[in-house]
């Protein structure tokens, strides 16, 4: 079967009702984005940052896989597919996909603050004096603005193996992550489900879709099939 790499953003999940940030105003959910989402952050306010991902997780539970994560889904019966994600939902786990890389941590984990090998399924909220088994207080395991992300090197081993590399609601502005589509093969089929200029060079090589991810993938889904 032929190696379909999905990567992953922002805009697919916000059709499901999950609210994202934009670099516009640095502002999510009205807090800035350091102060909720950075190493600095934690240090500075622990309680903040908890409830910040408190809030995010309870609202998770209260949304649903939309089109998009279901025609993804789907797209295992044609191909050998690999999800490479931004998102810390868990809305392509729930869609049915199998495949999935994480690159930026999962919402419904937990961590300690000392080990981030020490890793809990954590469903509810975190409060501060909920420890890890190393004594550690328990953080998001979320990948912050100004940490490494462990993962990375394996979604390059990933996208230098694809046949196919369809880009899906993501500005390609955040790095790391942003630096994956330059991985691909020269003879990788290159498609970009996006409905905003994103300012990024795809180059004449890519089929830009200047759509939503739940439209773009409607109009998508029998072309990649046929491909397969």
């Amino acid at each position: 079967m032929k190696k379909l790499i999905i990567l992953s953003g922002a805009g697919i999940s916000a059709e499901s009702g999950i609210k994202t940030f934009r670099d516009g105003d640095g502002l999510w959910e009205n807090h800035n984005i350091t102060d909720v989402a950075s190493p600095e952050g934690w240090r500075k306010d622990r309680g903040l940052v908890l409830e910040f991902y408190n809030q995010r997780r309870r609202q998770l539970h209260e949304v649903e896989p939309n089109e998009a994560h279901h025609l993804v889904a789907e797209l295992e019966k044609h191909f050998d597919v690999q999800i490479i994600t931004q998102n810390i939902d868990d809305l392509h786990e729930r869609a049915g996909s199998t495949n999935i890389l994480h690159i930026h941590g999962e919402l419904f984990k937990s961590c300690s603050c000392n080990n981030k090998n020490l890793v809990y399924e954590e469903k509810g909220d975190i409060k501060i004096g909920d420890k890890a088994e190393d004594g550690a207080q328990l953080r998001p395991f979320i990948v912050w603005f100004g940490e490494d992300v462990p993962l990375y090197q394996k979604a390059q081993e990933k996208v230098k193996e694809a046949d196919i590399l369809v880009v899906i609601g993501t500005s390609l502005q955040v790095y790391p992550a942003a630096g994956l589509i330059h991985e691909i093969k020269d003879d990788c089929l290159l498609v970009v489900i996006n409905p905003n200029e994103t300012g990024f060079g795809y180059g004449q090589r890519a089929v830009v879709m200047k759509e939503s991810a739940t439209r773009g993938m409607k109009l998508l889904f029998d072309k990649l099939v046929n491909l397969a």
